[in-house]
């Protein structure tokens, strides 16, 4: 069964994959802004996403992906992204903390 949210789906996975690129790093920030980071060759990539943007992404179920609009600091443009969730949330035994829920 499929979250019925991005945000729900992010919240139980352990990868995204962006654009093709699979990327470790992705959080959310204290005003719930998402960031995707990943490495891409030598060069380093991220995109933004306001908490309306992650709102509005819709599921295509025919790919198995989000569709998000956001901003990519590679390309300096704002566009259409496909974003899929991969793995689950898995528990460590490190003092790392996840990131926050905010109430």
């Amino acid at each position: 069964m499929t979250a019925q949210t991005l945000l729900n789906a992010l919240e139980h996975c352990g990868m995204v994959e962006i654009d093709g690129l699979h990327a470790f790093e992705f959080a959310l920030d204290e005003d719930d802004n998402l960031h995707i980071e990943c490495i891409d060759g030598r060069a380093a990539k991220h995109w933004e996403f306001t908490p309306t943007q992650v709102a509005a992404a819709t599921f295509d179920e025919d790919l198995q992906s989000w569709l998000i609009i956001g901003y990519a600091s590679d390309t300096k443009t704002t566009g259409e992204h496909r974003l899929v969730c991969l793995g689950d949330v898995v528990s460590s035994s490190d003092d790392e903390d996840e990131t926050d829920e905010h109430a």
